[in-house]
């Protein structure tokens, strides 16, 4: 027999099922919003409260886990409050890396080791992941499994490439070893292990991973150019130092700052931009020296470098140029100034001298008496030991007070056997 209701007793039905379900929604909402004001402000007796609140989240597990762990010092604990927490959520990368923390404080190896792949399964890609699990790896002796993570560190995190590097040459401080499996391609990975290898003065190993780096054609910054060039030049690898200025012009593309056999000067026109690094000119603030690029003065191109003398105590005018020369070879050198009234004792001179060994192939006569633009020409021979010049604006005698002007402009240095004319 089948039973009616009346409309009334229906909608009365109605409205109580959906009471129920609404006291119960509230409760559970009210429940899950007390136990996370609970796990808000962590103590054992609060976690505890909240766990019993909504025992299915395993995020108060894992915290209950690590007051445990890093409050209470009790690493017995943690561990099973880490293991419901994994086996309530085991896609959590964070849960299995504490949990193999505990496991290598209680001496459980093997449990370790699989709570290490487990963090990596449900995490392979987050570099903080990688980082923790390649630290690991380091404590127990898996040290492929280590460098492994930390390329996976510089790949998400380059920043991070510095700190990761320096524990990988812990691991395996050979480079080619680093540059075949551990090297990311991509360049603040190659410029680390650059800079690296220069703080450790390992010259071969630092143009071993420049080469892999242009090889990769990884992008380059020009004052890391500039800092490779120096560094080379300081540790007196000119080859190199010049090979890299070769490499990172097409790179770079800077093709016009490279020297040829028709000029090994760079930039003896001050036509180009002046880089201040590398090959190009360089310059360096000095008391009573002011120097300008004026469009108004040059001697055949658009311009020149005006050098503003006006204090006591200046010995030169703080522009230079290093140049790449050969042993035992004559060159010829051609450059012009302008300028006006000189005062004082002592006066500016072209100086070209030997970067290592200090010894001057060259000085110029004093650079005086040239209201309209005169030529300095001279010749010298190398000697068996100079590969890198540089030329400069030298005042001899300095000391005294010097004030006035002096432009310079079309610069030229050639081995007087080279034909003029190549590059």
């Amino acid at each position: 027999m089948q039973l009616k209701l009346e409309p009334a007793s229906r909608k009365r039905a109605i409205a109580i099922t959906v009471l129920a379900v609404t006291v119960i929604y509230v409760g559970i909402a009210g429940c899950m919003l007390v136990a996370g004001f609970l796990a808000d402000y962590p103590s054992p007796a609060r976690l505890h409260a909240a766990i019993d609140l909504d025992p299915s989240n395993a995020d108060y597990r894992h915290r209950l886990g690590r007051y445990s762990d890093l409050v209470l010092n009790d690493p017995a604990a943690a561990q099973a409050e880490y293991q419901r927490a994994v086996q309530l959520n085991p896609h959590d990368a964070r849960y299995w890396l504490d949990l193999a923390n505990t496991y290598q404080l209680l001496g459980d190896s093997d449990a370790q080791a699989n709570a290490l792949e487990r963090a990596v399964v449900a995490d392979p890609k987050t570099p903080e992941v990688a980082w923790e699990a390649a630290n690991l790896y380091l404590v127990r002796g898996q040290t492929e499994k280590a460098l492994s993570e930390f390329r996976l560190v510089m790949e998400g995190a380059p920043y991070l490439s510095g700190q990761a590097l320096q524990l990988c040459w812990r691991i395996s401080p050979d480079v080619d070893h680093l540059l075949a499996t551990v090297i990311p391609p991509q360049p603040d990975a190659y410029m680390a292990l650059l800079n690296q290898l220069m703080a450790k003065e390992d010259t071969a190993g630092t143009v071993k991973v420049w080469q892999a780096l242009v090889h990769a054609r990884q992008p380059v910054h020009d004052h890391d150019v500039f800092d490779l060039v120096r560094y080379l030049l300081f540790h007196k690898a000119v080859d190199d130092a010049h090979l890299v200025w070769r490499q990172a012009a097409s790179l770079l593309g800077m093709s016009a700052y490279l020297p040829s056999s028709n000029n090994l000067i760079v930039n003896g026109s001050f036509s180009l931009p002046i880089l201040n690094g590398g090959f190009d000119w360089q310059y360096h603030k000095l008391p009573g020296v002011s120097l300008t690029l004026d469009s108004n003065e040059s001697h055949e191109g658009h311009r020149s470098l005006e050098i503003a003398f006006d204090g006591p105590g200046v010995e030169e005018a703080g522009v230079y140029q290093v140049i790449a020369v050969q042993p035992d070879t004559a060159y010829e050198f051609t450059g012009y100034y302008k300028n006006d009234t000189i005062e004082g004792a002592g006066g500016p001179h072209f100086a070209v001298q030997d970067v290592y060994s200090g010894q001057t192939y060259f000085l110029s006569e004093e650079l005086r008496d040239g209201t309209f633009w005169k030529s300095v020409v001279g010749e010298f021979t190398t000697g068996p030991e100079s590969n890198l010049l540089v030329l400069r604006v030298q005042r001899i005698p300095a000391g005294s007070p010097i004030r006035g002007k002096l432009w310079i402009d079309d610069f030229r240095l050639i081995e007087k056997s080279a034909p003029e004319g190549t590059s």
